[in-house]
């Protein structure tokens, strides 16, 4: 199966009233966990890269890690930039091979992120690639990201102003979470996102999701969200089983031996976030 755009994937989540998990990716290893976790329990997937990933690993060498996960799986899979922060390196993903990017301009003034986000559009809709945007302000950081305090809230009546104007194919909007490691326990505006959907037909997009309860996700998802952001929290799973085999073997040095069990950890973390936003048999 080649990879697929999130078109389909979102317009099948939104009448299924499920929401489809979008797993950061920084090596193999992490690749290889979030596909066995999916193909265990036959969901859908979001493999996305960040600006630093792609820095740190190089474009070509992720998308044949990916290349990869779909010979291994025959999974529906698309392959997306987060936070593409401008018009050249979304146009770069989309020559080589993603199959859905985001441009972030919610930094920027609410007509200059129209104007950006309209030219990633009508660049990436004629090589038929959804793009995702951002509107308010998702804050915290992670990695070249930093989105600062987040005290932004998307104003529903912006939302659906930008949508009409963009013709963008989904919208990341600020509801109380941030991204990177929460310092207590995030409290969502739900009625706000209620309001959204009610004036946004676009797919929504819950970003900043690592560190939020899981009955608050379930909840952001029977409440319309389509999409659904892992990254901190994976990139700690991975952590914590080399760390923890690290500190049992100090003297090891054989890399797949403790990048096994991180791999597994992120296998385990990966399913129960499936289970979450309720893609499990739905590949």
């Amino acid at each position: 199966m080649p990879l697929v755009t999130t078109k389909e994937m979102f317009k099948k989540a939104y009448e299924g009233g499920y929401a489809i998990g979008a797993f950061n990716v920084n090596n193999m290893e992490i690749v290889q966990g979030i596909v066995d976790a999916a193909k265990e329990e036959q969901s859908p997937l979001i493999l996305q890269v960040s600006a630093g990933a792609r820095k740190y690993a190089k474009h070509i060498y992720l998308v044949k890690l990916v290349e990869a996960a779909l010979e291994d799986s025959d999974l529906p899979i698309a392959l997306h930039l987060d936070h593409g922060d401008s018009f050249e390196l979304c146009k770069d993903c989309i020559d080589g091979g993603f199959t859905s990017v985001m441009i972030d301009a919610s930094s920027k003034p609410f007509a200059e992120n129209i104007e950006i986000t309209k030219e990633v559009v009508r660049a990436c809709h004629a090589a038929g690639i959804p793009v995702e945007a951002e509107l308010g302000k998702v804050g915290g950081k992670e990695d070249d990201l930093d989105g600062g305090n987040g005290n932004g809230y998307t104003v529903p009546s912006e939302a659906a102003e930008f949508a009409e104007r963009t013709g963008v194919d989904s919208l990341a909007v600020a509801i109380g979470t941030a991204h990177g490691v929460y310092k207590g326990t995030p409290k969502l505006d739900m009625e706000r996102l209620s309001e959204i959907r009610k004036v946004v037909s676009v797919p929504l997009v819950l970003h900043g999701t690592s560190g939020v309860p899981d009955d608050a996700v379930r909840e952001c998802v029977a409440r319309g969200m389509c999409k659904v952001n892992y990254a901190t929290d994976l990139r700690i799973a991975f952590s914590k089983g080399l760390k923890e085999y690290l500190a049992k073997d100090p003297e090891v040095f054989d890399p797949k031996k403790y990048s096994a069990v991180g791999r597994e950890y992120v296998k385990e973390y990966v399913k129960s976030k499936i289970l979450v936003c309720g893609s499990n048999g739905k590949a």
